[in-house]
């Protein structure tokens, strides 16, 4: 049997952006981006399994099912290839993505990416998962930022409307005991990551709190790394406008002459 997950789709661009959320959020915590795009791209936001509108898909919790979740939906659309923007968890979402589909991943922007180091605020983290009340994802959000951002009042309404809905918290706790089991997280190897043949932005705050953006070192040297000063680690809502001008520049970019099919576990 066949399952989608939900997605938002805007715009009627050629270029097809792929937008994945972090641990706990939804797809439209990519308002502000897809904003700033404005039409210029076809862009489909996902709810990750688990989350939001596909809380129900199966065996959801993992990077691995999430991005065989993407790449199903994508064909099931008749998309042969996308540009891949993924934030935090959707990072690793992303990057399994182009792992075990090159052909299919034109570009790998990386925001904050999981799965880079083993280092996690695993406390900051599961206090996100358990916040419900408006205040409470507030406050998480406001210490996963930067001290110089202002937390988005979208973002909190938007979360709190999520976790509003049954079985959304508990799923979330549980989701965030397994990806911090001894306060680290899940390494995909740098030895599978450096076989992508896609151009590769991967981008840092300075300021996150939850990812050191030290992961970002020893990359390989093909990679683009963009350091944001001053910048936490909610890219997409401290600095939306930087995130779509970066879209905008790895649409311009070329995948190498021959894609590297490989595989990689969560």
């Amino acid at each position: 049997m066949n399952y989608s997950i939900h997605a938002a789709v805007r715009g009627d661009g050629k270029n097809v952006v792929v937008l994945l959320h972090g641990f706990g959020g939804c797809c439209d915590i990519w308002k502000d981006v897809v904003d700033c795009l404005d039409g210029a791209f076809t862009t489909i936001a996902y709810d990750l399994p688990g989350h939001g509108l596909s809380i129900d898909y199966p065996k959801a919790g993992s990077a691995k099912v999430a991005a065989n979740a993407v790449l199903a939906d994508l064909a099931e659309r008749g998309i042969e290839r996308a540009h891949f923007i993924g934030h935090s968890m959707g990072g690793a979402v992303a990057t399994l993505a182009a792992l075990a589909q090159p052909s299919r991943v034109a570009s790998l922007t990386l925001l904050a990416p999981g799965g880079y180091g083993p280092d996690i605020n695993a406390p900051l983290l599961r206090r996100f998962a358990a916040a419900t009340a408006p205040e409470d994802i507030r406050a998480c959000l406001a210490e996963m930022s930067s001290p110089d951002s202002r937390v988005n009042e979208h973002a909190v309404a938007t979360l709190a409307k999520m976790r509003s809905r049954p079985g959304q918290s508990e799923k979330l706790i549980a989701f965030a005991d397994t990806m911090t089991a001894g306060n680290r997280q899940g390494v995909i190897p740098r030895e599978a990551i450096a076989a992508l043949p896609m151009p590769v932005m991967v981008v840092w705050g300075t300021d996150d709190a939850v990812l050191p953006y030290s992961q970002a070192d020893g990359l390989p040297a093909r990679f683009m790394i963009h350091h944001v000063l001053e910048v936490g680690h909610m890219l997409p809502e401290e600095t939306p406008e930087l995130v779509a001008e970066i879209i905008r520049r790895m649409s311009r970019r070329r995948q190498r002459a021959v894609p590297i099919a490989t595989g990689c576990e969560a």
